[in-house]
């Protein structure tokens, strides 16, 4: 196995020599394409299974109590109906946090409303949803903590395992702060927000003897099986999870979720197959969702806005037993310069089901703070935004006090400023009319990190020139078939016709899954090792230096000596890849980065906002596929509409009750609020991230989306809203005075 741990920079390789006529970044069509608008593609739900039976979860109707009595006869005799699950009959299982395991029906206490507390399965999906109705369940209710409000004077340091520090500081903040010739103080609040993907959570669970395999929607495969064997109490060899698949995820499938435990626990009893979905509604309370926050933004500045001080307070909530919270002050520990630095987090104990991550965790929520504040900052010192953040960039990670790994953050600004002609903004807000709309423009900084993490791959030539590629890797519809296929067909000199990627299943050497920005840097470094490894192999059998040999049209050469592929590789041939975080990760700061712009209309009479245009200018390192990059970026910055005008669970306090529990009142943007919007790259290759010399893409067009559209409404009709979403009713009371 080639297995490289990423302790220094990477030097020029293959992917660098392949010149203009690299596969490797160019705007190629999905591979997996024509399978989806096909119907080809299979997703968990539409895996099939002789004698399959089918599975309904029974969520609690109160927030907070025990179950005094169930009452499952009556469904029992219902018709097709072949099991109910219940606490009392369920069998014991593991525990641990949701990243670590998923008990469920495992006593009579309900923590929060939605809690599975039974599961009926039946011959058919509506036999068993009908039944489900029958079970008579009564409650003794006990008082909870559902508001975050409520729940702040409990609110603990979070220890998160895997997560940074809760807190950090640098300098002396309070002195900076309170000597600082310019303050401002704002406090903003972000909503309960749903993932709201297309495709549902859904399980298709087998069991062979003691193996279970499992069909499921799940973002990272290793580790759900390991989560999924502690929680049956298996051992992780015997548990196989499959999901070649997946309907969007936005960090709604990272964890095994009940959909899994409940239906491998049945099919178990049973004997036969079971398939379980949930429903629309359920998701909502079933799953988990990202946590409101309650953000304290301190700057200080100098006349010049060269920022002395920076706080970041931030509250977030979870289950009493969760230590995950939303890290909204992350980005403000590397974003700007700055001498006295604080941020802190805390976490409420609250009982509604447990938050987690979604798209761009802590850092999608803290721009919608830090960078409206900058904007504010901007206005009280009459300097333009633009202008303010050029004026505090950092030559260094202010708190690590390493280098960045690159950094174009003031380029992207520029470059964007440009193109979206910031120069005829008028900085007086309400002074731009079209008609009955007042318009204005909005920017922010854009920033994401760059992790890298462990992962491993196969590539096998084969007699007929096709290489295979496998992983467990995932795809949620990011196109990591595409770019997977890209960089083996650019290593191995082959066409990408002759390159078959093979993905989403645990028999398959281990990988990082999707999520958190990681997976292509880290599947496809891993891939590009095992590609390595399979070149030197290959100019060995053919008798040439791997450091002279060159790849192209299904042949190797190396001087006047050239040899077809297929003639060295007999029955076949394959090499393993690893890629190994290292040092690189803690000796340079690493983030990608760009900025935002956004024209708004705010209707001078209602308050109705539209979004005008928008534009994206990101730096990401290599670019793997051009056309799904842009893509990435444009459905972020469509996420960043929503979450700056529409997205907002709303939480009944009296019951820790989500009341828009579907996508007809959880509204998220539609064709009719996203106007001419487009995404940029500028050129960059970072060679202290990866062999790819890519940064992570998935998450970095929502971080500060929402902030340039808040700006934009601020700078259209003066109107500074500091509760997202910004909905009608907001703007309306300061329109008539400010408008």
């Amino acid at each position: 196995m080639a297995s490289l741990q990423m302790n220094s920079p990477i030097g020029r390789n293959a992917l660098d020599d392949a010149g203009t006529d690299a596969i490797v970044g160019k705007p190629l069509d999905r591979v997996d394409g024509r399978l989806k608008v096909s119907g080809g593609a299979r997703y968990a739900f539409e895996t099939q299974q002789a004698n399959t039976a089918y599975g309904f979860v029974v969520e609690a109707s109160i927030g907070k109590g025990k179950i005094r009595s169930i009452d499952s006869r009556a469904a029992q005799k219902a018709p097709g109906v072949v099991l109910v699950l219940t606490h009392l009959n369920a069998p014991e299982q593991g525990t641990g946090n949701h990243r670590e395991a998923h008990p469920v029906l495992t006593g009579p206490d309900v923590t929060r409303y939605g809690q599975p507390v039974a599961f009926v399965v039946a011959d058919s999906f509506e036999q068993a949803r009908a039944a489900a109705y029958l079970i008579r369940i009564d409650y003794d209710q006990a008082p909870g903590k559902y508001a975050l409000r409520d729940g702040l004077k409990q609110a603990r340091i979070p220890e998160q395992a895997d997560a940074p520090a809760a807190d950090s500081a640098v300098g002396d903040f309070k002195a900076g702060y309170e000597s600082a010739p310019v303050q401002l103080d704002v406090t903003y609040t972000t909503p309960l927000q749903s993932h709201a993907m297309m495709e549902p959570h859904a399980t298709l669970a087998m069991w062979q003897g003691d193996r279970l395999t499992l069909h499921t929607a799940n973002q990272m495969l290793n580790q759900g099986r390991e989560a999924i064997a502690k929680t049956l109490k298996l051992p992780g060899e015997n548990v196989r999870l499959v999901s070649p698949f997946i309907g969007g995820g936005f960090g709604g499938k990272l964890w095994v979720n009940a959909d899994a435990i409940l239906a491998a626990i049945a099919a178990r009893q049973l004997g036969r197959p079971v398939k379980t979905a949930l429903t629309r509604q359920q998701i909502f309370h079933v799953t988990t969702h990202r946590s409101d926050t309650i953000q304290q933004i301190r700057l200080g500045a100098d006349a010049d806005g060269r920022l002395l001080a920076i706080g970041h307070d931030v509250f977030s909530g979870n289950l009493p037993t969760e230590q995950t919270y939303e890290g909204a002050a992350l980005q403000t520990r590397t974003l700007y310069a700055g001498a006295n630095r604080l941020t802190r987090h805390r976490l409420a104990p609250l009982d509604i089901p447990v938050a987690s991550s979604m798209r761009a965790p802590g850092e999608a929520v803290g721009l919608m703070a830090l960078e409206c504040a900058m904007d504010e900052l901007a206005d009280k010192l009459n300097i333009d935004p633009i202008e303010l953040r050029i004026r505090n960039e950092p030559a260094e990670d202010p708190e690590k006090h390493v280098p960045y790994s690159s950094r174009h953050l003031v380029a992207c600004l520029r470059e964007g400023a440009q193109r979206f002609g910031w120069q005829n903004r008028n900085a007086r807000p309400g002074q731009v009319r079209d008609g009955r709309w007042l318009v204005g423009m909005g920017v922010a900084a854009a920033t994401r990190g760059n992790p890298l993490r462990h992962s491993k791959a196969n590539v096998r030539l084969g007699p007929d020139g096709v290489a295979i590629v496998r992983m467990a890797m995932t795809d949620i519809g990011t196109g990591t078939y595409t770019i997977l296929a890209q960089i083996a067909a650019e290593m191995l000199g082959l066409p990408m016709e002759r390159v078959r990627v093979e993905l989403g299943d645990t028999s398959f050497p281990e990988a990082a899954g999707s999520g958190g920005s990681f997976g292509a840097a880290s599947s496809g470094s891993a891939l590009y090792e095992a590609c390595d490894a399979l070149r030197e192999k290959l100019a060995g059998i053919a008798g040439m230096d791997p450091a002279t040999a060159r790849f192209a049209d299904g042949s190797i050469a190396s001087g006047e000596q050239s040899t077809r592929l297929t003639d060295l590789v007999g029955a076949g041939v394959d090499a393993d890849g690893e890629i190994i975080p290292g040092r690189t990760s803690k000796d340079f700061s690493q983030q990608s980065y760009g900025a935002h712009f956004a024209e708004v209309g705010v209707d001078e009479d209602t308050g109705e906002v539209r979004v005008r245009r928008m534009l994206g200018v990101f730096t990401a390192g290599r670019v793997l596929n051009a056309k799904t990059a842009r893509s990435q970026a444009i459905g972020g910055m469509v996420f960043g509409v929503g979450a700056a005008l529409h997205e907002e669970m709303t939480l009944d306090p009296r019951f820790g009750y989500y009341v828009n529990h579907d996508l007809a009142e959880y509204h998220v943007p539609v064709h009719a609020d996203i106007p001419a919007i487009d995404a940029i790259f500028l050129a960059e290759l970072d060679d202290k991230s990866n062999p790819l010399k890519s940064k992570g893409i998935g998450d970095l067009g929502i971080c500060g989306a929402a902030a340039s559209v808040a700006n934009a409404v601020y700078n259209a009709c003066g109107a500074r809203i500091r509760n997202y979403p910004i909905t009608l009713d907001k703007l309306l009371a300061k329109l008539p005075a400010e408008a």
